[in-house]
């Protein structure tokens, strides 16, 4: 099986709970100790992602969300105090390629378009309606418009969907310490 090194910055605990429990997995605390105010609006986001997943099938019973990982070293944020910059050796098929720019859609609660035909109808759409993608998303007051947007996001692991460039993060269900290959802290 093919193995590729990915990179992954996490809260420096995280080395501790490699050492003691031999693997980490993510959970709620660590993403509100990371995104701290965004929290609990991207948690809404992250547990669409858990359970979308294409890999959801060989997740960990005891594991709640996916880990980030970078394909390359300069892509990775650089470390800060109280961070750790893990450099991980793992099989390929282990890490789900996710592309930046569906991320970024799905972050800010938007719709992911089939083609430019498939936006400039559901852009037309908002327009009629006097909304915008978050405003749908957020509220209970556009039921079926709701629904597809988040249907959309289906298309963040669909190749054949483009969006923007080919640029991607990876996703692991943990990480485990004989996968480390170097820290930097």
């Amino acid at each position: 099986m093919p193995e590729i090194t990915v990179w992954t910055k996490q809260n420096a605990a995280v080395i501790d709970q490699l050492e003691t429990a031999g693997r980490f997995i993510a959970d709620e605390r660590y993403i509100h100790m990371d995104l701290e105010d965004t929290a609990d609006i991207m948690l809404f986001i992250y547990r669409w992602l858990s359970d979308h997943m294409p890999a959801v099938s060989v997740r960990p019973p005891d594991v709640l969300f996916p880990v980030w990982v970078s394909f390359n070293k300069e892509a990775t944020m650089r470390p800060e105090n109280g961070f750790a910059v893990l450099e991980l050796r793992v099989r390929e098929e282990l890490v789900t390629p996710v592309n930046i720019e569906k991320w970024t859609r799905i972050t800010n609660y938007s719709y992911i378009a089939l083609d430019e035909e498939d936006a400039a109808e559901h852009n037309s759409l908002l327009r009629n309606m006097g909304i915008n993608n978050a405003q749908a998303v957020m509220t209970d007051f556009y039921p079926e418009i709701k629904r597809k947007i988040i249907a959309s996001w289906d298309r963040l692991f669909d190749d054949n969907v483009k969006a923007g460039n080919s640029n991607a993060y990876g996703l692991m269900w943990e990480v485990r310490r004989e996968w480390v290959q170097n820290v930097t802290v």
